[in-house]
């Protein structure tokens, strides 16, 4: 019972503060890490102890692989480079450069218990990464070295650990190098057996129930598999998820990832947040551990501050040399520019540690001199990388200028994508077009191909923003039907005259209709942030009619869709001018469809968006975007 309130109360306690951290606007794990501190002195809270075992086992494998499922394999390979060199190269080199300042400042500290704290503070933890990266909207391409470096840079850390405690005070490079090579060959040959097992089950099993269960234990096999033989289990658990994640539209039906996602998103919130309150509960009996053993309070503050520095300072020192001698950058797929040094001192910067350094301080042994002061030091790097790191990233980036995601371009591409989508099904659809069709199955698919797309186009600005859009509009009249609806199902429901299992399937049917709603109700303000869109977002490789259209062409008319105007309409949603004639008409968005209309009259390929603010261009014939 105890524990069950213990449980209780934390999840309590970590759902109110995220909630409130969420109103706010304020960052989540730096509150939980001080409200977690502040809670372990006062006398009514119980004294939490974890053990590494918990954390390795019971927390790592799930938030780890929650955080793979997410990381696009694509973009992951698209920058392996640079994520090898910090998972792998930085660790090792924060690892030795830790346990120099150790072996400095406590001469009489032997080298297995100096390399064990370095391989301790060395990884970046994934989890604060995330939370911190996204929140303050970080370029992608940061995001996801971040990530990609967080994810495997632990597998890094844990084995250089456990080779300085495994070899105690005899250390040599070939015994680590074998080691690591054994961990690491072993760890992915165990997270590939785990995602081919997984993927065999998975295209068996149709049921969203059993497909998600079988989703919560893959992380804790593929964990406890590689364990078994030696290898690393991180590793595991990260290989397994990138291609469970990357595979899952081949492997699973619509409804079990639908319910995947949701359960692992409800997972990965309360355990990522669990974890940060958890750390700051350790402060107590940390700090009481260290004040009982023989070891002067000088040397403690001094090791802290020491380590502290050696980890910020060692990032920033191994980044530049790392980027502009190995990596050699390309130009960025958004910008297609060169990343500029700006992007390597916030890399070098959002260096936060968590819940890996906190469960690593907790496996060095007891027979270790200093345990209680490498516990206290592990404890402070964490807590003082999230406080000092994690507060001062947003205004790093802030005052770099570093964009954000445009909503804008990524609605763009958005609409640029579902018309690519689209004009494959609609192939589809002519290879039927001689086929019995009595009941007009045919136009209707069209003409619900066609309302995807066009809600995809209204995302983006308008020639009248104020005015709501045709999507918008039938997205709050179907909104109200549906309460209506509901209304009648739940009155038919307290009658009894309906079975409540008839009753609850109708219910959810019209929660599904609900969540499918395209309602946008924050587009306007996220779109009046934006910079110029000019299409570079998830554009698809050019063709020949947009390379030899030009950028743009004078129009007779300003503001007005000419053909609307010749009919005497005055409603539209967007202007597109054509850049062979420079007509300029309305886009199919919009009642008319002038733009389309005007394309198969003239066979002119290329029109140019004739909103303010936006320079992309649109290729009729090729259906692409440039």
């Amino acid at each position: 019972m105890h524990l069950a309130l213990s449980l209780a109360a934390l999840a309590v306690v970590v759902v109110l503060v995220s909630g409130l951290c969420r109103r706010f606007d304020l960052p989540a794990p730096l509150v939980l890490v001080a409200v977690g501190a502040l809670g372990s002195f006062l006398p009514f809270v119980p004294e939490v102890h974890l053990t590494s075992e918990v954390v390795l086992i019971g927390l790592l494998p799930p938030l780890l692989y929650s955080a793979a499922l997410q990381t696009s394999l694509v973009d992951f390979n698209a920058n392996r480079r640079p994520i090898l060199l910090l998972s792998i190269g930085l660790v090792a080199f924060t690892t030795v450069g830790v346990a120099v300042t150790v072996y400095y400042v406590i001469p009489d500290i032997n080298w297995a218990a100096a390399f064990a704290l370095g391989a301790v503070v060395a990884p970046p933890d994934a989890v604060a990464a995330t939370a911190i990266a996204r929140r303050i909207g970080m370029p992608r391409r940061l995001v996801t070295i971040l990530e990609g470096e967080s994810l495997l840079n632990d597998a890094t850390a844990l084995v250089a650990l456990r080779t300085a405690i495994g070899t105690a005070a005899v250390l040599s490079v070939w015994s680590i190098g074998l080691y690591f090579l054994i961990a690491a060959v072993g760890g992915v040959a165990a997270g590939l057996a785990v995602y081919l097992v997984v993927a065999w089950v998975r295209r068996r099993v149709d049921d969203p129930v059993l497909d998600t269960s079988v989703s919560l234990v893959t992380p804790f096999l593929a964990y406890l598999l590689a364990e078994s033989v030696h290898a690393s289990g991180v590793l595991a658990v990260v290989i397994a998820g990138l291609f469970l994640g990357h595979q899952a539209p081949v492997l699973q039906n619509a409804s079990s990832r639908i319910a995947e996602r949701l359960n692992w998103r409800t997972i990965s919130f309360l355990l990522e947040n669990a974890v940060f309150l958890l750390i700051g509960l350790q402060a107590r009996w940390v700090i009481r551990d260290v004040q009982e053993s023989d070891v002067p309070l000088s040397t403690v503050l001094t090791l802290c501050v020491a380590t502290f520095l050696a980890v910020v300072l060692l990032r920033l020192v191994w980044v530049f040399p790392a980027r502009y001698l190995l990596v050699r950058p390309g130009t960025d797929p958004d910008s297609h520019q060169h990343p500029s040094w700006r992007y390597t001192l916030v890399l070098g910067w959002a260096g936060m540690r968590g819940v890996v350094t906190l469960a690593a301080a907790f496996a060095i042994p007891e027979r270790f001199v200093y345990r209680e002061t490498l516990i206290l030091v592990a404890l402070v790097v964490t807590a003082g990388t999230l406080f000092v790191q994690g507060s001062t990233l947003p205004w790093l980036v802030r005052r770099l200028g570093l964009p954000s995601p445009d909503p804008r371009e990524d609605a763009l591409a958005r609409a640029a994508l579902f018309e690519k989508a689209s004009a494959a099904g609609l192939d589809y659809l002519q290879l039927h077009r001689d086929d019995e069709d009595q009941w007009n199955i045919l136009e209707e698919l069209r003409r619900r191909a066609e309302q995807r797309n066009t809600a995809a186009w209204e995302r983006l600005g308008g020639t009248h923003p104020d005015d709501e859009t045709p999507s918008e509009a039938y997205a709050r009249m179907r909104l109200e039907m549906l309460n209506i609806e509901r209304k009648k199902v739940l009155h038919v429901r307290s009658t009894g005259a309906v079975p409540s299992d008839v009753v609850e399937d109708v219910l959810a049917t019209l929660d599904v209709e609900e969540s499918m709603l395209d309602i946008r109700n924050e587009r306007r303000a996220e779109l009046e942030e934006g910079d110029t869109v000019r299409g570079h977002v998830g554009a698809i490789a050019t063709c020949e009619h947009l390379a030899d259209a030009p950028h743009d062409i004078d129009s007779r008319v300003t503001d007005v869709c000419e053909d609307c105007v010749e009919e005497g309409l005055t409603t539209w949603v967007h202007l597109r001018r054509c850049l062979s004639c420079g007509h300029l008409s309305c886009c199919d968005s919009s009642p008319r469809r002038h733009a389309t209309a005007h394309f198969h009259a003239t066979e002119h390929p290329v029109m140019r968006s004739a909103e303010p603010g936006e320079e992309w261009r649109w290729c009729f014939v090729d259906s692409r975007l440039g």
